[in-house]
């Protein structure tokens, strides 16, 4: 992608009501589509989603695949979709504002920048769908199961929350089961083949662009959820 068409993509992303950003870290705080800074933290549902329901984030969400088709299939929850790539999030993002899917909003924020923006206890679940799954050891710690990311979403996360792996990743699967065990939570479903074990998951099968190539090279889709806190 050239770079003006990404400056294209991240100026029609600033004029989305539906997308919030802050990407520097230096300075958390949230911008809306005119430039005011704002403070939704703890009140998402009453200022932005205008409505009680549990909020669902799909994090590192790309293009925003699980974000919409959950949206769609379960609108009876809310849904932000966070990702730092605004030319990514920009797909995402600009579908559900052409649809008017008024229960789904998207942050464009480093993903250690949530607490800032999320209340105790207001998010219910989070999807990480094929995110980088870091193989070197030196940089497990960036792994968005490692211990300090499950330490951030404790911030915001519900105790009885829950959190969904999906990944193409041997190595950040085993070390996702690995930290499970070690923090002793519990699993509530492991799926270790995906396309083998449930290939009518009307959730599990969502193909986000990534997977499709995934599983044009071949590889196992592999899936965990588990709850945050024992």
């Amino acid at each position: 992608m050239s770079n003006k068409n990404k400056r294209q993509k991240f100026a029609e992303l600033a004029t989305f009501g539906n997308a919030f950003q802050n990407f520097t870290p230096q300075a958390p705080a949230l911008k809306d589509n005119t430039g005011a800074t704002i403070d939704y933290k703890g009140r998402w549902n009453e200022v932005y989603f205008d409505r009680s329901a549990p909020i669902v984030m799909e994090l590192a969400c790309g293009k925003a695949e699980y974000t919409l088709h959950m949206a769609q299939h379960r609108p009876e929850r809310n849904y932000l979709g966070v990702d730092i790539k605004g030319n990514r999030i920009w797909k995402g993002a600009k579908y559900a504002w052409k649809e008017g899917l008024s229960h789904v909003g998207f942050i464009r924020t480093h993903i250690e920048q949530l607490p800032h923006f999320m209340g105790h206890n207001e998010v219910s679940e989070i999807w990480i769908t094929f995110p980088d799954p870091y193989p070197r050891k030196a940089k497990a710690r960036k792994r968005l199961t490692s211990p300090m990311f499950l330490g951030y979403y404790r911030q915001f996360v519900q105790p009885d929350g829950i959190i969904n792996l999906k990944t193409d990743a041997d190595s950040l699967f085993a070390y996702t089961l690995e930290v499970i065990e070690q923090e002793g939570l519990p699993i509530l479903r492991q799926v270790n083949d995906v396309y083998k074990e449930c290939p009518d998951d009307p959730l599990l099968t969502v193909k986000t662009f990534y997977e499709k190539m995934h599983l044009e090279e071949g590889r196992t889709i592999k899936f965990v959820s588990f709850r945050l806190n024992p």
